[in-house]
């Protein structure tokens, strides 16, 4: 009988360097199926987000994603949306890098590899370029997101220099890893925002650095609540991006534009002396409020799950 590992090494020679596969194991409670739209990401049978990829979108993400029971809690996508367009599902991307504003989508977000497997958790591993307006690389990324039976996602990014290339991030606010709520879970319907420090409301947590925020509301008469998660292994902490109108982001890059204070911007360069940055974040999507939905709980599993970037 085909050992696991080796049917994982015959499909990694199959795919070559821009394929893709999906790989199954042994306990499928989060499977990975590639469709038309996506991948399909199910747990237990029951759908929970869709991942899409491609040459003819701006940047790869999740959407929709939803709470046990199906209801969707990312705001719908339409083509015709006036207010934040950009604003897709559960995505990964930040302004002025470069002064390309990759947040704003115009400049894209090319992946270039992608890997997912079934299993506990499910994974999907990417290799993604952020392109110039002339097409070539000026940021390298690579990805596994790690998707748990608990709806729990772990995201693990790497992005780093092209060689002989130098990469300033400046100031900004429009970043870095987000998610666009359900229209019905906004503040301005009644949603409840809370961070781990107990400060409540969008005004109270906006801008300040925390170990998670909460945003919960209500879809479909049931109350749901995706929550968003810090690692403190990262280089520097995140401030969060969470707004009454539904979105909810936490960046590293805009130390002087959340405090309303550019004499405290700390811009980031890459180059030959500081080749990458290592990023750890998780978003936790649960039913209930904060305590039913066991949100410390899920805080601690995410960093059980993760190690600190500084270790190898």
């Amino acid at each position: 009988m085909m050992r696991y590992w080796d049917s994982c090494w015959i499909c990694a020679l199959i795919i070559g360097l821009f394929g893709h596969v999906t790989v199954a194991t042994s306990d499928d409670r989060v499977s990975i199926q590639t469709q038309p739209e996506g991948l399909v990401v199910k747990i237990d049978g029951e759908e929970f987000t869709v991942f899409h990829h491609g040459p003819a979108l701006p940047k790869p993400y999740f959407w929709p994603v939803r709470g046990a029971g199906g209801a969707i809690l990312t705001r719908p996508i339409d083509p015709n949306e006036k207010e934040h367009p950009h604003h897709r599902g559960i995505w990964l991307s930040v302004d002025e890098v470069n002064d390309i504003k990759f947040w704003a989508e115009r400049g894209k977000i090319a992946t270039r590899e992608v890997k997912s497997t079934s299993g506990n958790p499910a994974t999907i591993e990417l290799v993604n370029e952020w392109l110039a307006a002339d097409g070539v690389a000026t940021l390298l990324e690579r990805t596994r997101i790690s998707i748990y039976p608990d709806r729990l996602i772990a995201y693990d990014t790497t992005v780093s220099t092209p060689p002989g290339r130098t990469v300033r991030f400046d100031d900004t606010k429009e970043g870095f890893f987000g998610i666009r709520i359900a229209q019905s879970m906004r503040e301005k319907e009644g949603g409840m925002v809370v961070n781990s420090d107990g400060k409540q409301t969008t005004q109270e947590c906006w801008g300040r650095p925390a170990k998670w925020v909460d945003y919960t509301g209500v879809v479909e008469t049931r109350k749901y609540g995706v929550t968003l998660m810090d690692h403190p292994g990262n280089f520097r902490p995140s401030r969060y991006h969470v707004r009454d109108y539904g979105l909810f982001s936490m960046s590293p890059f805009g130390e002087g534009a959340y405090q309303n204070d550019p004499t405290k911007s700390q811009p980031v360069t890459l180059d030959e002396k500081t080749p990458a940055l290592h990023f750890r974040y998780g978003l936790f999507v649960h039913s209930g409020d904060v305590i039913e939905g066991r949100v410390g709980e899920a805080y601690d599993q995410f960093l059980q799950v993760t190690k600190s970037p500084t270790q190898k």
